[in-house]
C-alpha cells in the first residue's frame, strides 16, 4: 500500500514532460534520457523504501514469535484449556459457561460445555459435529461458517502459515496504541488479497491485538473484528495468553478467561472421532 501511495506521489515527474509552450527556449530543455534517469531514480528509491518498510515490519512479527516462545511456540502440536466463555450482544452479557478445550494442529478442536461435559463440538477440517445426549448431529452451517473464518484468520495460522508463504506481503505501520498498551503495528496481505492487522507490544513483543476486515455476502457491509490478548503465563515454553476479548464492529462480542493450560501431553484420538463414543469422565490414554 505505502508503495503505490509513493508511485502515485511520484507520477507527476513523468507526466509533465517537455514544456510545449511557444515561449520555451532549446536550453530548458531536458533530454529523454535525462527525465528516463529522473524516473528510473525516484522508483528505485520507491522500491528501496517499501523493501525496507517490508523488512521492518517482517521484524517485529519475527520478534513477536520469539516472544511466544520461539521454537517452543513453532512446534506446538497440541494444547488442551479449561476456563470460563462468556458471551455479549448489544453490550449485555450472559452467564458465563465453563468449557473445556482441547486442539490438535492443524484442524482437529474439541470443546465440552457443562459441568457435566455431556455437549461438545468436534470440528474436524471443514466439517463440524455437535455431541448431545441424542447423538450426533452436524453443526448448522451458519456457525460452521464463522468457525471457518476464524481459523483462516487465527493467530496461530497467521504467524505458523501465511509467514511461509512467499507470496504475504508485509506492510510497516508503525507506532500505534493498542488495548491501552504502547504498540507496533504491523498489516499482512496475502495472494487472495485478505488482510490482517497486528499490533505488538514495544516492550515485550507479545502479540496484544489482531483485527480483520470481511464483507458480508448478503447486505455486502465490511465487517471488522478484533482479538485483544492479555494476561500472558508461560507454559512449557510457551506464553500463552489467559484472557482474550473479542470485539465486532467495535462491540465486544466475547470473553474467554482460562484456569489451566496444558501443551503437547498428548490427547486421545477417539476425542476427535464423534462417534467414538468418548466419555471425557474416563481416564484419557495419551
Amino acid at each position: 500500500m505505502k508503495l503505490l501511495i509513493t508511485l502515485f506521489l511520484l507520477c507527476p515527474l513523468f507526466s509533465y514532460g517537455q514544456d510545449r509552450s511557444p515561449l520555451a527556449q532549446p536550453s530548458s530543455q531536458k533530454p529523454a534520457a535525462a527525465v528516463t534517469a529522473l524516473g528510473d531514480v525516484s522508483a528505485n528509491s520507491a522500491t528501496s523504501v517499501a523493501d525496507e518498510d517490508a523488512r521492518k515490519a517482517r521484524t517485529v512479527v519475527e520478534q513477536g514469535i520469539e516472544a511466544l516462545g520461539g521454537p517452543a511456540y513453532l512446534e506446538l502440536h497440541n494444547i488442551e484449556q479449561q476456563g470460563r466463555g462468556y458471551a455479549f450482544h448489544h453490550g449485555q452479557g450472559s452467564g458465563g459457561d465453563l468449557f473445556w478445550s482441547f486442539y490438535q494442529y492443524p484442524d482437529k478442536e474439541r470443546v465440552e460445555y457443562t459441568k457435566e461435559r455431556d455437549v461438545a463440538r468436534v470440528f474436524l477440517g471443514d466439517k463440524g459435529y455437535e455431541i448431545t445426549y441424542r447423538g450426533v448431529r452436524p453443526v448448522e452451517e451458519k456457525d460452521m461458517v464463522d468457525y471457518r473464518r476464524q481459523r483462516h484468520f487465527a493467530l496461530d495460522v497467521i504467524l505458523r502459515q501465511w509467514l511461509n508463504d512467499p507470496g504475504v506481503i508485509f506492510l510497516y505501520e508503525g507506532s500505534a496504541i493498542a488495548a491501552q498498551h504502547a504498540a507496533t503495528q504491523v498489516t499482512l496481505i496475502n495472494s487472495k488479497d485478505e488482510s490482517v492487522t497486528l499490533d505488538f507490544d514495544t516492550q515485550t513483543h507479545l502479540p496484544i491485538r489482531k483485527a480483520f476486515e470481511w464483507r458480508d455476502p448478503v447486505d455486502r457491509q465490511k465487517n471488522l473484528e478484533e482479538e485483544i490478548y492479555d494476561n500472558y503465563k508461560p507454559v512449557s515454553g510457551v506464553m500463552v495468553p489467559f484472557n482474550v476479548t473479542r470485539m465486532f464492529n467495535g462491540d465486544m462480542s466475547r470473553q474467554r478467561f482460562l484456569f489451566t493450560v496444558t501443551i503437547n501431553q498428548g490427547l486421545d484420538e477417539a476425542m476427535f472421532n464423534p462417534n467414538s463414543g468418548y466419555n471425557p469422565n474416563k481416564p484419557a490414554k495419551k
